[in-house]
């Protein structure tokens, strides 16, 4: 019984699945059909009788008729057809033969497909056809009017275009000429290639304008403006040399006549209407003689500058000389009382070397200034650095004089310095003397005998010939630093001494009292009169604050208050 009701079920499942099936292959089948009526429907004839309007003629009439009967084919003969496959496709369907079905469905869309994309092709070129028509007419309107505007244009100014105008003229006439080649085309009715004409009209026409705007400049330029400027430019070369500039080295002459001859080659080019390479022509020789102007201009500014400034120059130079040999004398007095340090006598040579080349260069200037030889806008270079080495030669010289002078001025100020070295070490000496302290310690009266050596040292340097500054300066340096630490080490010995008087004297209000104090300070007085003031302080410090602690500082400010 199970398996009968599963027989059963098998039937009923693939009785809905061939429904289903065949359900679908009807939907496909219907929306073929529609896509077929629509392609029917299509004003594709009408679109067609647009082409009516053009000459039916030559290649407009075999595209018209070609058109027309693809059409017609695929209205009596394809869509027909289609109709018959789709009704073969819903046969077999009914029968469930459904692979047969989809194999019938699948060429209907491939034909009707091939039939969009042949209906699009027809359309594009129909619509092809009849724009180019309208764009090469209206062209042709705005194109008229610009060959009459360049015909006129010649017509009315032919002496800016010299012999060129008959190359113009057949130019114009080449235009006309395929303008009425174009008008017979469309007569015809081949109306694309009568786009093309239209194409190479315009593209002719742009250029020949384009010609015919730039070419009255270029032929003037080339003609007689530009030989007349190197004529005058050769002339003023010509000139220049009688007048004694030196403007033979520029080698200008040639190079003008290469351009003359360069511009009556374009001249001929221009009047067989060839423009090629004529602006870059024109753009070199404009610059070129710009140039030479420039170079000329500097040759004559160069010969004026040394008319008026050698005689300034040599009159510096000579300035400087005599300035130097005054030097020189001075140096060769002084190297007997003075010893001149190596990189003294090196800027002392290195001047006289420099005034010797300046001189010997200034002599053969002149000389090249005589034999012409030389531009002179090269020697206008070498008087003004010649200008330039003075100037800083001169600077050298003013400071090179100024360290001599100091020569003099270092020997008086470390005489004057000895003298005040001494005075202090005088000074302390008499302060010695005048202090009420027992003694004065033998290391400080060592460092005055040292000091004194030091400053006698001092006096020997400054005696010997010739005087070597450094060595003075150097033991004036030692001299000095000797005294200066003898006054510090005396003022430092004498407030030792001073503080020590007023500790004993402040500790012997406790001396009855402490007698472990009164020892010390019996001790302190010892070390006092033996001129150990430094060892007696420390003793008489150490017993007083052992019984009166913070009583050094009350001493110290107290002796400070009365000093």
């Amino acid at each position: 019984m199970a398996y009968i009701i599963g027989i059963i079920l098998v039937i009923i499942a693939l009785i809905i699945i061939g429904l289903i099936m065949r359900k679908r292959i009807y939907d496909h089948v219907d929306r073929y059909e529609a896509w077929k009526m629509d392609i029917m429907g299509r004003n594709v004839a009408a679109h067609l009788s647009k082409i009516k309007s053009l000459n039916l003629s030559g290649e407009t009439q075999e595209k018209f008729e070609a058109w027309k009967e693809r059409w017609e084919f695929i209205i009596t003969k394809e869509l027909p057809d289609i109709e018959e496959h789709l009704f073969d496709a819903e046969e077999s369907a009914d029968r469930y033969r459904f692979s047969k079905a989809k194999k019938i469905l699948h060429n209907v869309e491939e034909i009707l497909q091939s039939i969009e994309k042949e209906i699009e092709k027809l359309l594009a070129e129909v619509d092809e056809l009849l724009q180019s028509e309208e764009s090469s007419r209206q062209e042709v309107e705005e194109i008229l009017p610009h060959i009459k505007a360049c015909r006129k244009k010649l017509s009315q100014n032919r002496y800016q275009y010299g012999k060129a105008e008959a190359y113009f003229d057949k130019e114009i006439d080449v235009l006309e000429k395929k303008l009425n080649n174009y008008y017979s085309l469309v007569e015809q009715g081949n109306y694309l290639e009568a786009k093309q004409i239209v194409d190479e009209i315009k593209l002719s026409l742009d250029q020949l304008e384009q010609q015919l705007e730039v070419f009255p400049r270029i032929y003037k330029l080339c003609k007689y403006e530009l030989p007349s400027q190197l004529d005058n430019l050769y002339s003023g070369i010509k000139g220049m040399k009688e007048d004694g500039y030196r403007v033979e080295h520029l080698a200008f002459e040639k190079e003008i006549r290469t351009y003359q001859e360069q511009l009556l080659l374009m001249v001929k080019k221009l009047e067989a209407g060839d423009l090629q390479n004529t602006e870059s022509l024109i753009e070199d020789v404009e610059v070129r003689i710009k140039e030479m102007y420039q170079l000329l201009e500097k040759e004559a500014l160069a010969k004026n500058y040394l008319d008026t400034q050698i005689p300034s120059y040599e009159e510096s130079l000579g300035d400087i000389n005599n300035a130097f040999l005054d030097t020189k004398l001075e140096v060769e007095k002084l190297k007997h009382a003075y010893y001149f340090e190596d990189h003294d006598m090196e800027r002392y040579l290195m001047l006289e070397n420099t005034i010797a080349k300046l001189k010997t260069e200034l002599e053969e200037l002149l000389l090249e200034l005589e034999n012409e030889d030389t531009s002179h806008s090269k020697l206008r270079e070498q008087v003004e650095q010649g200008f330039e080495q003075l100037k800083e030669l001169n600077e050298k010289h003013d400071a090179f004089r100024k360290r001599v002078h100091n020569l003099r001025k270092d020997e008086l100020e470390a005489k004057e310095k000895l003298i005040e070295i001494r005075n202090k070490l005088a000074d302390t000496q008499r302060k010695l003397k005048k202090s009420n302290v027992p003694g004065v310690p033998q290391f400080i009266w060592d460092m005055i005998r040292k000091a004194s050596d030091k400053n006698t040292r001092v006096m020997k340097v400054l005696e010997k010939q010739p005087l070597e500054m450094s060595n003075v300066q150097e033991a004036l340096a030692e001299a000095n630093d000797a005294v200066e630490h003898v006054i510090e080490q005396t003022n430092v010995m004498l407030d030792q001494a001073y503080l020590t008087e007023q500790v004993i004297q402040y500790a012997n209000r406790y001396r009855s009292q402490y007698p472990l104090l009164a020892a010390k300070l019996a001790e302190a007085e010892r070390l006092f009169r033996t001129y150990d003031y430094e060892l007696a302080l420390e003793h008489a410090a150490k017993a007083i604050e052992e019984i009166e602690p913070g009583a050094l500082k009350k001493i110290e400010e107290f002796q400070q208050t009365a000093n």
